[in-house]
């Protein structure tokens, strides 16, 4: 074969196989380049804090319906707020709403569990507002300085008495009961200032500890002390101390079904109800103050 002819097949065969490529490149799609696939990120560890569901205010104690326990993120948890030490990732779609049922079923059937139980009674001594975390510096608990201070409503006052077994209506009387308070002391009205009277010196008043304990005690348990702590409208506290100094006082246990308020002790006239006893029979009078 002639190189000229060499060189034509050569030719041939080149522009054949350009051809091809060419056809090929018409017809054939290319290929689509597979998805990028991004990662979600992560769901934060969450647990849960405990929070006010209300507004709560100076004095307010702290009970099952006020408190509530709300989702928080891990990474932004404080050290002073109260966590029931649930810490896990946030779930979503039904897993979220199955894990949510079943914290709420728990919750109900335990009363929030025992940390939110160990916060109840605790009174607040500084405003918290509704979705606030609770922390220890806006409570304090009963045993605590300053305890009795932020327990007593405006214009109130504590005043401790001494009782015993027979003053006390036998040990029987406990915190959180409604007493009246009388004093018995020689009748200086009389000519000669002969005979006993006895008076009620405040109706109605709570009792707020026995000696140091203001929590009430188990059932059937009785509190022996020798000091009551009772709760008295600022007004009426002088006229306690002046009838401690007069005689003895006597604590009468007053019943659940008398508690609808404070009796005030004064009448309208500003005079002071007295009850005096003479034979064994009592009748009421107003006598001044």
């Amino acid at each position: 074969m002639t190189p000229a002819r060499i060189a034509i097949v050569l030719v041939a065969l080149v522009a054949a196989v350009g051809l091809a490529l060419f056809v090929h490149g018409i017809f054939v799609r290319p290929k689509a380049p597979p998805p990028t696939v991004i990662a979600a990120a992560p769901a934060p560890a969450m647990t849960r804090v405990l929070v006010a569901k209300v507004d709560l205010g100076v004095g307010d104690r702290l009970a099952p319906d006020n408190m509530t326990w709300q989702s928080w993120p891990a990474a932004t948890l404080n050290s002073n707020y109260v966590t029931d030490g649930v810490i896990a990732p946030a779930a979503i779609g039904a897993d979220g709403a199955l894990r949510k049922a079943s914290t709420t079923v728990g919750d109900i059937t335990s009363g929030g569990g025992p940390k939110l139980q160990a916060m109840v009674g605790a009174i607040v001594r500084e405003p918290i507002f509704a979705g606030e975390p609770i922390t220890g510096k806006k409570i304090i608990h009963s045993g605590d300085t300053s305890y009795m201070a932020v327990r007593l409503p405006a214009g109130m006052r504590a005043m401790a008495l001494p009782i015993s077994v027979e003053s006390g209506a036998g040990g029987f009387v406990e915190p959180g009961d409604r007493i009246d308070i009388l004093s018995t002391h020689a009748d200086t009205n009389k000519n000669g200032g002969g005979g006993m009277v006895t008076e009620t010196v405040l109706n109605n008043a709570l009792v707020l500890a026995i000696d140091q304990k203001t929590d009430t005690p188990r059932a059937g348990a009785t509190m022996i002390g020798a000091t009551i702590t009772i709760e008295v409208p600022a007004e009426d506290a002088a006229a306690i101390a002046k009838a401690r100094t007069q005689g003895g006082l006597t604590i009468a246990l007053r019943s659940y079904a008398d508690m609808a308020g404070r009796t005030p002790v004064k009448t309208a006239d500003d005079s002071q109800s007295v009850r005096i006893f003479r034979g064994g029979v009592a009748a009421e009078q107003a006598s001044a103050p």
